[in-house]
């Protein structure tokens, strides 16, 4: 990869862990799914240039591809985030994806894997075990589940997306965006209250948190991703996002007061290395296949 591809990952994954950070602190103020919701809106004019009707039969996948990303991962993301009350602990759970989209593809789709890669998702998933025993984790249970299950709906969805082809990724998160605000402000509207107050009365570090959110993650970071896809195999690229969750650890621990254990760091270092070998093992079986004939 070149230098100066490798410093569009890097700022990928600085965009994508200051965003724990300033979600977090939106967070105070805003509800989370109203939150989600704020990030989403902007997104449908900002993509709507890349957004075409998907190809026949394309909507049924994408629409579950937006109830499970949009919806239930970013809703539940932000939910847990806030429950936590630390960035440590969500910035590695959500990790859990991978080894759980992994094993999604083997039962689904049919995807063969080796010992090596069903090695590191048992570490990744022990890791998750070791992590919750962790006293930071232990004073908020209900947020490890809600991490959990916003890291299974993203499993969900980013195997389901192997089955909408012919559409540009931009387009793809800007329908996202579109399906899935309706029912996010419905959801907000079921269990959440206050949401018009805390809109008026949101500071401007809310709002900043919101912008973040929407143009240096969503915007910035995955157009970025996208790009270096378009350049680069996802498994040459999986390895150095694995940098998100550390520096996300770090601003926890610099900026929002976290203190996490050994438990936490062992548990963290667990996860990240499952993940990082399933990463590992995709990039050598890939570079194994014969060439298409």
């Amino acid at each position: 990869m070149p230098r100066s591809h490798l410093v569009l990952v890097l700022l990928v994954c600085l965009a994508w862990a200051v965003n724990f950070l300033t979600s977090a602190l939106a967070l105070r103020e805003l509800p989370p799914l109203l939150f989600t919701a704020l990030r989403l809106i902007p997104l449908i004019l900002l993509l709507s240039p890349w957004m075409r009707l998907p190809p026949k039969g394309g909507w049924p996948w994408l629409i579950a591809i937006a109830l499970c990303n949009g919806v239930l991962h970013f809703g539940l993301n932000f939910w847990a985030i806030r429950e936590a009350g630390n960035l440590a602990s969500p910035a590695i759970v959500i990790q859990s994806y991978i080894p759980m989209a992994t094993v999604l593809a083997v039962v689904f789709l049919g995807e063969r894997i080796g010992w090596r890669s069903w090695t590191g998702i048992a570490i990744s998933f022990a890791g998750v075990m070791v992590l919750g025993l962790d006293p930071l984790v232990l004073d908020a249970p209900f947020a490890l589940m809600l991490m959990l299950l916003s890291a299974l709906a993203l499993a969900v969805g980013t195997v389901t997306m192997r089955g909408l082809v012919g559409m540009h990724p931009l387009g793809v998160q800007g329908w996202v965006a579109l399906i899935a605000t309706a029912p996010l402000l419905l959801w907000s509207w079921g269990v959440e209250s206050g949401q018009w107050d805390a809109m008026r009365h949101a500071s401007p570090i809310a709002w900043f948190g919101v912008a973040w959110a929407t143009f240096a993650a969503s915007l910035l970071g995955h157009g970025l991703f996208y790009w270096l896809v378009q350049r680069h195999p996802v498994s040459t690229l999986t390895p150095y996002l694995l940098l998100t969750p550390v520096f996300a650890v770090m601003l926890g621990v610099a900026f929002w007061g976290d203190r996490p254990g050994a438990r936490l760091y062992l548990g963290g270092a667990m996860v990240l290395g499952g993940v990082l070998v399933i990463a590992l093992r995709a990039r050598t079986r890939s570079r194994t296949l014969p060439e298409p004939a």
